[in-house]
This record gives C-alpha cells, structure tokens and sequence, in this order.
C-alpha cells in the first residue's frame, strides 16, 4: 500500500522536472504574463503614444481612401478614446489572469494545490483573452474593418501577428498532457487508481 501511494506520487510528480511539459507550460505563460503586463503599463505610463495608434486606424486617415471602405470609419474622438480605454483595460485583466496562472504553475510545480488542472484553466483563459484582443481585435477588426493594412504609418499587423503566435504556442503546451494532471474539478487519485 505504501509503495503503491508512493510510486503514485513519484508519477504524478514526475511532470516537474526542468524540460518537461509542465515548467515549459509555466515558462510560457509567465513569459506571455510579462509582455502583456509590460504592454499594459506602457499604455498606462505613456497613454499618448498608443492613443494616436488607434485614433488612426479608426480614423483610417492613412488608408488608401477607397469610398466603399471610408464609411467604416470613425472619427469621434470620445470613441476613439473609448476603444483605446477599453483595449488598456483587457490588457490589464488578461495580464492578471496570466499572473494568476504563472503563480498556480508554479504551485504546481512545488506539488501544491491541484496537480495543475487550475494553472492550466487559469492560464488558458487569459491566452485566448489576448487571441480575441490581438487576433480579433487588432488582426481582424483593426487589419480588415478598418484596412490597417493599407496605411504605411500606423500599421500593427505584424507585432498582432507576434503575439498571436506566442499566445498560440503557448495554448498548444499548455494543453500538452503530463504526468499529474486530471480534469479540472476531478478528484485526487485513489490507491489502486491509474494516474492520468
């Protein structure tokens, strides 16, 4: 019985050693945690720069001007203001649900709290909250609603794209499976039961 309980936790504590899964998971989502972190305090700390950013992609004054597209513009400064409001404040929760998912990675990592099942919900929560902000958001609203692909001056397309596929990346291992984890809210292992 012993043996049994011990080679039980061997297994799932097996996941933690450096170049598995899990410490690649948490890496990745730490990593991602501080770039959006860092983006989010840059908008905050230096509100103007990005403020024109979006005030000209929804202007789509550098555009090519094309009268089927130009009706799609908006030129209310207050709204302008407002998404660009609304963006800094979907950075901050997503930077904060990464924090979170980081923390519980590497509660995982030292064998507290769920076996990783909660890193693993927390962390992928705010990877697809930066997929809908910069795939959606900037990639699909940004580059194809409002033709940000046209204009040679305030064109993010390719820093969208960056952080589409680290944010990728990192969903794709942090679905990988390993040693130790079970479906989150599942119930611990008992003696006799296989691991996942």
């Amino acid at each position: 019985m012993a043996t049994d309980t011990g080679e039980r936790t061997k297994r799932r504590h097996g996941g933690t050693a450096l170049g598995t899964p899990a410490v690649a998971a948490a890496v990745l989502t730490g990593v991602v945690a501080l770039y959006i972190s860092l983006v989010a305090f840059g908008n905050i700390t230096d509100f103007d720069s990005n403020q024109q950013f979006v005030r000209h992609v929804l202007a789509m004054d550098t555009t090519f001007k094309d009268e089927d597209l130009m009706w799609r513009a908006v030129e209310s400064r207050a709204l302008q203001d407002a998404a660009y409001v609304a963006i800094i404040a979907w950075e901050t929760l997503a930077a904060l649900v990464l924090i979170a998912g980081t923390v519980l990675w590497i509660a995982g990592l030292r064998g507290h709290g769920d076996d990783f099942a909660r890193a693993r919900a927390v962390s992928t929560s705010g990877l697809l909250m930066l997929m809908l902000l910069f795939g959606g958001g900037f990639i699909g609203v940004g580059g194809e609603w409002f033709a940000m692909w046209q204009s040679e001056d305030w064109n993010g397309l390719d820093a969208a794209i960056r952080v589409v596929t680290l944010c990728g990346i990192a969903l794709l291992v942090v679905q990988l499976p390993f040693a130790g984890r079970r479906p989150y809210g599942a119930h611990p292992a008992r003696s006799g039961d296989a691991d996942d």
